[in-house]
């Protein structure tokens, strides 16, 4: 496969600052540095995993992918073209091909609307059917994801949690998206409806020929589900790779970090194993330290990390990382 030519999205130096107000006193703006410099491609028909500790900006690259939030800088180039330099009414027309799931099937689906009428919202701003059109529409993505097509006129609150995101699901299909992103799709659901949603969401790739980026911090669903992985900390890409070698050859302490935590199904082999505990609290995005991001907490932590940002660098094939000393 020729990566250059099925390269679907393409992230590059993406920033996105969100400003806080001046202290009293204070002429000088101040600046959460929600994502900081991040870069990475999705080809066509894979999914990427994007993971990390809560609040390291993963939701926030997601949403500025989308346009939801403006980027501070950089570019997000989907089929060649910069969503962030688009206008409101030409970034619409892209939006059709660009879709998300969210996180909380209870917060994202409006209580006062039908199913029908949530999963047709979609039809009604990018498309010029009718009604009768549209309810076979809805009709033919309840019955996709494994719902009742008779479920149009039911509201949500008649639903479980899984069956909700099973909705969610519909209404992001809907216009027949290239992209999905995934935000932490699973988090709020039992253990026991996990699973099946993933498989799903699975089968639907399949058929559909969907690109995923799958947001998450539940490490051994996303090797599940990845064909490659992203780790972030603090706003920033540490390390990207197969994965599979990610899994297996972690370079980046932080990443090595992260993958000791990861249970293991053989007790004898969970026993043996070294945890690597990582001292200390993650630093504010508001005041991010000097040099590597990750310099505070870092177990091999050297002068050099608290002068200089380590450069992003492919160390092997496709295996990309931000370390001195990888």
């Amino acid at each position: 496969m020729n990566a250059e030519q099925n390269k679907l999205l393409q992230v590059q130096n993406l920033k996105k600052y969100f400003p806080v107000s001046r202290q009293l006193f204070s002429s000088q703006r101040r600046y959460v540095k929600a994502v900081d410099d991040v870069s990475f491609d999705v080809l066509e028909g894979e999914t990427l995993g994007l993971v990390g500790e809560t609040g390291c900006g993963k939701t926030t690259v997601a949403r500025t992918i989308l346009q939801l939030y403006r980027p501070t800088s950089g570019q997000v180039l989907f089929d060649g073209v910069d969503l962030a330099s688009l206008q409101e009414n030409d970034l619409r027309k892209m939006r059709s091909r660009m879709q998300m799931i969210f996180q909380d099937p209870y917060a994202s689906l409006n209580p006062r609307m039908t199913v029908g009428a949530i999963i047709a919202a979609p039809l009604d701003v990018h498309t010029q059917l009718n009604q009768k059109e549209k309810r076979e529409r809805v009709q033919e993505l309840l019955k996709l994801v494994g719902l009742n097509p008779d479920f149009v006129n039911r509201y949500p609150h008649e639903f479980s949690g899984g069956q909700r995101q099973r909705i969610g699901i519909a209404r992001a299909l809907a216009l027949n998206p290239d992209l999905v992103i995934c935000d932490e799709p699973i988090s709020s659901l039992d253990v026991s409806i996990q699973a099946q949603v993933v498989n799903l969401l699975e089968e639907l790739q399949n058929r559909l020929g969907l690109t995923y980026i799958f947001v998450a911090h539940d490490l051994s669903m996303v090797r599940h589900i990845s064909d490659r992985m992203v780790v972030m900390y603090l706003g920033k890409v540490m390390e990207l790779a197969d994965r599979n070698e990610i899994y297996l050859h972690p370079l980046h302490p932080y990443t090595r970090a992260l993958m000791s935590a990861v249970p293991i199904p053989d007790p004898d082999k969970a026993r043996n194993r070294k945890r690597i505990i990582l001292k200390g609290d993650i630093p504010s995005p508001l005041n991010p330290p000097q040099g590597c991001n990750f310099n505070t907490r870092c177990p091999i932590a050297a002068e050099r990390c608290f002068q200089e940002d380590p450069e992003y660098r492919e160390i092997s094939p496709n295996h990309w990382v931000a370390c001195h000393f990888a």
